[in-house]
């Protein structure tokens, strides 16, 4: 533990934490962030059973949108919670209100009792994701911490595998409500292990106040602005009265949370967080590195499917290789960052490394095979895990400790609305293009070369973004990393 956290302990009378107690409260949080990374995945291959068995079926994408909603609004209000009351009542009461979530979306007869059901779980789920990275910022100092970010990575990739293939399961053999049953002992089986651990975790500021008004204008405005991006263009036009009205009600309502900003005694978000040039850096750039993955992530099955043929199943396996690929991009840099003077550079070499990729990607869609689309987006994938490690450890390590449930939550908030951004982009340049995101069927001869330069477009968009992160990142300052202990190779310039 570094020397910060040493003079915490002695001002507060705890027990500095062993190795094994911290690696038990890693444990606990990464399989609380499991359950709400799965929750994002799983639910998808139900969705046709779950519509058959409720009812209104046009209701379904509510499902997935009333999670992504309040998971999102609420990350940054969960992290200042943390920073005045505490790592442990905070965690637990976001397993809590998960698992009530999930017992609502269980027990549910009805498409509106499941959508509130989900809408609970993501007020729990958007407090696990960012107090996962916070917990661990309390634990090691930041020189030690990148290494963590990649186990954040394999946690991820675990749930982006594995949440569709037990969906599956559950909806075909057993029963759909499984989906929702089996948080609740892995809810109770995490709480179980972070209990006595957490306890010894310092408060950062117990005299501090939360922001009530700051919090509801910034759900308000976050909602407001995700309703736009997820019903544009599907269930209205971009143009329509009603996606225009709610664009303008979020740029009203983020208009009137910066004006809370300035003038709170206390705001949500604290002004020197907001000041600081690294974290500033770090979370746009993150903002865009993040809607390159997403949007990414969303579109190369459909490409999969309408250009090389492949069917859901198989285009699931073929996915395989952006997920590796960013789980190895993201150890490689956790390793690599205590050794390096200048780990910016990590990224930073990663993320072009990336956007080339990408480029040839875009290039070669019409015409590649499934081994070539394979290499490169496991190298896609290796070059934008880089940045995971050092993005999060610069944040972190650009606050003090006070500080750090507030960096980390505003982080984790623009990490979500980013990919919810990239999503809603590339799927405009998708509409736009006429792509058959619907499953219209493989496109065979000079059809099947149209449509794969079409959907090069779409690879090429979400290479500017990453080059957009790439641009900011270096604009980013370099701070040395605090703590830690001497590295077994020497610091490299």
């Amino acid at each position: 533990m570094d020397r910060i956290a040493q003079d915490q302990n002695a001002s507060t009378g705890r027990t500095p934490l062993s190795e094994g107690e911290k690696n038990t409260i890693i444990a606990g949080v990464l399989l609380s962030m499991l359950l709400a990374a799965l929750d994002q995945a799983i639910v998808a291959p139900a969705m046709p059973t779950i519509g058959a068995a409720l009812g209104h079926a046009s209701y379904l994408p509510w499902i997935v949108t009333g999670y992504l909603l309040t998971a999102t609004a609420m990350a940054p209000l969960y992290g200042r919670i943390s920073d005045v009351y505490g790592r442990r009542p905070t965690m637990y009461a976001a397993i809590l209100i998960f698992l009530a979530g999930s017992l609502i979306s269980a027990l549910a007869t009805n498409m509106l009792v499941l959508v509130v059901g989900r809408a609970v779980q993501g007020i729990g789920g958007g407090g696990l994701f960012a107090l996962t990275q916070t917990v661990i910022g309390d634990l090691v100092p930041p020189k030690e911490r990148a290494r963590y970010a990649a186990w954040i990575s394999g946690t991820w990739a675990v749930a982006s595998i594995a949440g569709p293939l037990l969906g599956g399961i559950f909806a075909e053999h057993l029963h759909w409500s499984l989906i929702f049953w089996i948080n609740l002992p892995l809810g109770a089986l995490a709480m179980l292990i972070i209990n006595n651990p957490l306890k010894k975790l310092p408060v950062a500021a117990r005299d501090h106040s939360i922001d009530g008004w700051g919090a509801t204008v910034l759900v308000v405005a976050t909602s407001l602005l995700l309703l736009a991006l997820n019903w544009g263009g599907s269930t209205y036009s971009w143009s329509s009265p009603q996606i225009l009205g709610l664009l303008a009600a979020s740029a009203l309502s983020w208009a009137l949370f910066a004006a809370r900003l300035l003038h709170a005694a206390e705001p949500l978000i604290s002004l020197e967080v907001l000041s600081n040039r690294i974290v500033l850096a770090g979370t746009l750039s993150m903002f865009l590195l993040q809607a390159a993955s997403i949007g990414l992530s969303v579109y190369l099955p459909v490409y999969l499917q309408a250009v090389l043929g492949l069917t859901a199943g198989e285009s699931g396996m073929a996915m395989l290789g952006l997920l590796l690929g960013t789980v190895a991009g993201a150890t490689t840099s956790g390793k690599l960052v205590p050794r390096f003077v200048h780990y910016k550079r990590i990224a930073l070499i990663g993320i072009a490394f990336g956007v080339i990729c990408l480029g040839l990607f875009a290039h070669l869609a019409g015409s590649a095979s499934l081994t070539v689309v394979e290499v490169l987006t496991t190298l896609i994938g290796f070059g934008i895990g880089t940045s995971f490690p050092v993005a999060t450890v610069s944040v972190q390590n650009a606050v003090d400790h006070a500080h750090l449930g507030v960096a980390t939550g505003v982080l984790t908030f623009l990490r979500s609305l980013g990919g919810a951004l990239g999503v809603a982009a590339l799927g405009t340049i998708a509409l736009s293009r006429h792509l058959p995101l619907a499953g219209e069927g493989m496109a065979t001869g000079a059809a099947q070369v149209t449509e794969g330069n079409a959907f090069g477009v779409i690879f090429l968009s979400a290479a500017a973004m990453l080059a957009g992160s790439f641009l900011i990142l270096c604009l980013m300052p370099e701070k040395p990393l605090r703590g830690g202990p001497p590295v077994e190779a020497p610091m490299v310039e």
